[in-house]
């Protein structure tokens, strides 16, 4: 039986959150290029552009809901351990 040493935990612990902030970071990567093609649903004369746009905004909203999904997996359980560490994330991003 392995027993997992305090090194081993905190960079285990380093490598959860490095996680977490990567897919934090693709979540908002995804929500600008969604706020970018909504404004231009149905505002082409062509159906077969309007067609191409409203699959791709699906589709980021499909992405949007599948990294937020495993985000969710990957937090912590503990609420107030998800708080500090989306603050801390939202500090270093300047928001």
């Amino acid at each position: 039986m392995h027993t997992i040493s305090a090194k081993e935990a905190v960079l285990s612990d380093d490598y959860a959150h490095g996680r977490r902030d990567g897919l934090r970071l693709a979540l908002a990567i995804l929500a600008a290029e969604e706020a970018k093609w909504a404004p231009l649903l149905r505002e082409s004369s062509s159906w077969r552009t309007n067609l191409s746009r409203e699959v791709r905004h699906k589709a980021l909203q499909v992405a949007q809901k599948r990294v937020q999904t495993a985000l969710n997996r990957l937090s912590p359980a503990d609420d107030t351990a998800i708080d500090a560490e989306l603050a801390a994330a939202l500090d270093r991003l300047g928001l």
